[in-house]
């Protein structure tokens, strides 16, 4: 007998997703107190839906769960920002690889880049960058893939959004971006990993510079 995951209960949900866009969109800053009853009276619920809420978003590295401080958005540091990156330069360009081998339809990646360009505030933009990585690494024809690449997914958005608060190079990312895209679209395999591993490694190093650079 197989035994199927329990899904999340919509109230949990709702919160999760409101505090996880908040905490990716600037709206609330690494190191600020996530208070329960503060947060229940924001949304309208009980506290069991906020904490269920808050453990899941610990688990998926966005906030800090402390006995002593409560619950904080998690802090970026120059060693986490590395390595989340780390883990995105193993994988993702191979990831990319894999879908432009396989011809897969890139209607997605086109849509978020028109969703980024056109868009009205830095948070829009922000999950628009996010869909448009994903739309490229998704399908890679190995969900287990795909799912890693997701496990880290927050993380990196976390990192990016503190990095472009401190010093926006959004028009740098939307060259690049059209070049990944270019180069996936002409199905140039190659070339298309190399371009998503550059772009990942030139925004780490620019945001976070390891000593003396």
């Amino acid at each position: 007998m197989t035994f199927a995951p329990s899904p999340i209960p919509s109230r949990t949900q709702f919160v999760l997703e409101a505090i996880k866009h908040d905490i990716l969109t600037g709206g609330l800053s690494p190191g600020q107190a996530l208070v329960e009853t503060e947060l229940a009276t924001r949304f309208g619920v009980s506290k069991t839906p906020v904490r269920e809420a808050l453990k899941t978003l610990a688990g998926s590295g966005l906030v800090v769960m402390s006995q002593y401080k409560g619950v904080t958005v998690r802090m970026v540091d120059a060693d986490m920002a590395r390595e989340v990156y780390d883990v995105r330069l193993l994988l993702e360009p191979e990831a990319v690889r894999r879908t432009v081998a396989a011809s897969a339809p890139l209607d997605a990646a086109e849509d978020a880049l028109r969703r980024a360009a056109t868009a009205q505030d830095p948070a829009e933009r922000s999950l628009a960058n996010r869909d448009f990585h994903r739309a490229l690494y998704l399908p890679c024809g190995n969900p287990l893939l795909g799912r890693m690449l997701d496990e880290v997914r927050d993380q990196a958005a976390l990192v990016s959004t503190v990095a472009w608060a401190a010093e926006p190079s959004w028009e740098r990312e939307a060259a690049e971006h059209q070049e990944i895209l270019r180069l996936a679209s002409a199905g140039d395999v190659a070339g298309a990993g190399r371009a998503v591993h550059a772009h990942i490694a030139s925004f780490v190093e620019r945001a976070f510079p390891r000593k003396g650079e």
